[in-house]
């Protein structure tokens, strides 16, 4: 078979999985794929490599390449390398990113650019998936056009030898052998979603068990409504084009336990993890507000973590325990909660590179796996749904789970599982004749990953303490039946719950008396640039509307502390533009805020509230934030392009920060007198010089 060498790069095991995807389609196109990961640079060598290259690259932060392809980067971009140093290598690449963020698929784009610029040619032109309206929009008919462009250039490169008879072609690839463009395979991706009719109005919420099995008794509602569980024509009367089973590989055995099992502290997995204890709480908002926001203080002064105001660190959390109790029940296994759980690779399997997971400890227990592991609440994948189908008894439901995983069932698929957070556990209990292995759920189900949080406080003020911010998400369970919580904000709210007791005192001094504090993991993140500015009379601009205000509140304490330590020093304006919902009900930090203005730390703070009628001074007449920019135009092009200041940007990625990115450039253009484009150019220019700094989410 014609090999081809095939590299991704991961950060939370989507770009793996699709890797692993391609190279078990790639047999049956007559391909053999040589699967690494990029940071195993001692497994291939780019250099001295004649076969081409595909390579799937996520993204991660605001527009950073995973933490698996940081060596990787810094040697391609080495300046001493000759302009040809890939002269011979042809590769093809998918990038995959989520365009709520500025930097969209960034991750892939620097490294497509890098090896461009030293020579290296595509053979098939680049692929960019959005995890924002679904990554398989663009990777399944990226990966169908694939095997056409890999055998365009075997013919090419090799000549006659290579005249046998055609590959087959995988459904809907080009007819020619031209490799397709990013922008078509877009087109194309939406025009197979437009051929599936999507009712407007949504599925009855709850759905008695008798039509869940899609029998005659099902009410009138479900058989004109599609849901998770039923569809309607023209996709329930659709031949469907099914994606291959997935191939097994794992083989799991329970062991009754033998005595005392691992502690229910979960372990590091590469870097240092800190257990620290809650030492205060505090509600941040008032009952009535549309969020809940928490304040919790660690205390960090028995451990070596450090931190500067600006940084982040990731939280370690468990999975919540009733949905582990009842994700047991479902696959009845409660009985053997307590069992070790043995795993190893099937002898006979077929799947290329099987490897155990690395993210599931040798012999832990079965309670541990789902509580500490696994992130059981993540959204089905394409491929898990496939499997789910092959564990379903009734005819109904694996004809239902075909149709989600399905191309026709596109539409249902980001509508009743992508779009409505569906889980594991809500396709087990939506299909009750599905009796998954455990292995299944071991080979794809992701592992659980820490939570990333901003610090919201200063060393040098809050000495041996560390201060964060967040609000307790809710959503409706995809029954509507149950509330869900997010997964770590959740949990920490139950931690904290008995600092909000009335009457209780909000700090816990260490080594006081009465019921230990609450321990939490802690681990610190890779550095950014989220710093405040090396020389303190730079000017500053800070954006940070609801929680977005977290990484500024250290900002401020850490500057107000060398304004005291240095009276007669020069310190440049700092300026917040922040905003909520109600004045009364969420406004963050208020009288912090006030206190910093009023010692001239903080010297100009706008203030919005999107809810409220202007109310008092010291709010401009503003819902937004991005309004309240506007507002103060000129200084604010001043300050960038006249003071040489800085901008931080910290929030809500998804609208929050595109709009004020939008204002940027309108404010830059309206005062400089240029047009958007050269604005943007401007805005770039900027960021490149890290003046113009963001710390997003979405």
């Amino acid at each position: 078979m014609r090999r081809f060498l095939l590299l991704y790069a991961t950060q939370r095991g989507q770009a793996k999985a699709i890797a692993e995807e391609i190279s078990e389609q790639a047999a049956s196109h007559g391909f053999s794929a040589d699967l690494h990961c990029v940071s195993e640079s001692d497994k291939y060598d780019l250099k001295a490599e004649t076969a081409p290259l595909v390579v799937v690259v996520s993204t991660t932060g605001t527009g950073d390449p995973p933490d698996t392809a940081r060596k990787f980067v810094k040697e391609i971009q080495d300046k001493t390398l000759p302009a040809d140093f890939f002269a011979h290598l042809r590769y093809g690449l998918l990038g995959l990113g989520d365009s709520e963020y500025a930097y969209f698929c960034n991750g892939g784009k620097v490294i497509d650019k890098r090896l461009q610029e030293l020579g290296a040619q595509h053979f098939y032109d680049t692929g960019y998936a959005d995890d924002c309206v679904g990554l398989e929009l663009v990777v399944e008919p990226w990966i169908a056009g694939l095997w056409a462009a890999l055998q365009k250039h075997f013919m090419s490169s090799r000549g006659q030898e290579e005249t046998s008879r055609p590959l087959p072609r995988p459904p809907n690839a080009p007819l020619d052998t031209d490799p397709m463009r990013p922008e078509l395979l877009h087109i194309e991706s939406q025009v197979e979603l437009l051929r599936v009719d999507e009712p407007e109005r949504k599925a009855s919420e709850s759905l008695d068990q008798d039509g869940r099995n899609g029998s005659p008794s099902s009410g009138l509602i479900e058989a004109c409504e599609p849901s998770l569980v039923h569809s309607v024509p023209p996709l329930s009367e659709a031949a469907l084009s099914v994606p291959a089973l997935p191939l097994e590989y794992l083989q799991v055995h329970l062991q009754e336990p033998l005595g005392q099992e691992e502690s229910h502290a979960p372990e590091a997995s590469g870097g240092p993890v800190f257990r620290v204890p809650i030492s205060k709480a505090a509600q941040l908002t008032s009952d009535e507000a549309v969020k809940t926001t928490l304040l919790l203080e660690l205390d960090i002064s028995k451990t070596e973590f450090s931190y500067q105001p600006g940084d982040s660190f990731n939280v370690v959390c468990p999975n919540n325990g009733s949905e582990v109790d009842d994700l047991l029940r479902r696959l009845r296994l409660t009985d053997q909660r307590e069992h070790r759980v043995l795993v190893k690779v099937k002898a006979d399997s077929k799947k290329k590179g099987a490897a155990l997971p690395q993210h599931v400890p040798e012999k832990c227990s079965l309670q541990f796996l789902l509580t500490w592991c696994l992130e059981i609440r993540a959204v089905p994948k394409k491929a898990l749904v496939r499997a789910l189908a092959a564990c379903a008894s009734s005819a109904a439901e694996k004809r239902r789970l075909q149709e989600l995983c399905s191309k026709q069932g596109a539409a249902d698929y980001n509508r009743f599982v992508r779009d409505a957070r569906a889980c594991l556990l809500d396709l087990l209990l939506a299909f009750p004749s599905c009796q998954p292995p455990l292995g299944l759920l071991l080979e794809h189900l992701p592992k659980l990953q820490p939570r990333p949080y901003s610090c919201a406080s200063s060393s040098l003020l809050h000495p041996g303490k560390l201060h964060f911010v967040f609000n307790v998400v809710e959503f409706a369970s995809h029954s509507a039946e149950v509330w869900r919580k997010g997964v770590c904000t959740g949990w920490l709210a139950t931690l904290a719950a008995h600092f909000l007791q009335p009457g209780m005192p909000a700090s816990s001094p260490a080594g006081s008396g009465g019921a230990p504090a609450p321990q939490i993991s802690i681990s610190p993140r890779a550095p950014s640039s989220f710093h405040l500015p090396a020389d303190p009379s730079a000017p500053v601009i800070m954006v940070g509307p609801g929680t977005g205000i977290a990484p500024f509140i250290g900002f401020l304490q850490h500057r107000e502390k060398l304004q005291e330590e240095h009276p007669r020093g020069h310190f440049g304006e700092m300026w917040l533009f922040y905003g909520c919902r109600h004045q009364h009900k969420d406004y963050l930090f208020r009288e912090e805020l006030r206190r910093f203005l009023k010692h001239g730390v903080l010297t100009h703070l706008k203030v919005s509230f999107s809810r409220d009628a202007p109310s008092s001074e010291e709010e401009a007449p503003a819902k937004y934030v991005q309004d309240n920019l506007q507002l103060h135009s000129q200084q604010v092009a001043r300050i960038l392009l006249q003071e040489n200041g800085y901008v931080y940007v910290c929030g809500d990625a998804k609208n929050m920060a595109k709009d004020v990115s939008d204002t940027l450039v309108e404010i830059v253009s309206r005062e400089t007198g240029v047009d958007k484009l050269e604005a943007m150019r401007t805005l770039a220019t900027l960021k490149e010089e890290k003046r113009y700094l963001q710390d997003i989410w979405s």
